[in-house]
């Protein structure tokens, strides 16, 4: 699956839906440039996007500490910023 991104100052951005309280955790899919991302945590506390961090380190070979939500922090849509990184194979 070709994951769609955008190039930033720090490395690429990405689109990603999140859909807390999932039976499974794990990408989804894609919905047309938004990836599509289930996790198994509750939007309580920050606990669905410590997840989605989680996810997204393993599913790429990423560390956590490069992974930032630079928007979204409270929804389901969010940009996330991965720092260092020039492309996503």
């Amino acid at each position: 699956m070709k994951i769609p991104f955008r190039k930033s100052k720090k490395g690429i951005t990405l689109k990603v839906k999140v859909e807390p309280r999932s039976s499974r955790k794990g990408i989804s899919g894609l919905l047309g440039d938004t990836l599509k991302i289930r996790v198994n945590a509750p939007p309580v506390g920050g606990a669905a996007n410590e997840e989605l961090i989680e996810i997204l380190s393993e599913e790429l070979g990423i560390k956590k500490t490069s992974i930032k939500i630079v928007s979204g922090q409270s929804s389901r849509n969010k940009v996330v910023e991965i720092e260092g990184a020039d492309s996503i194979s």
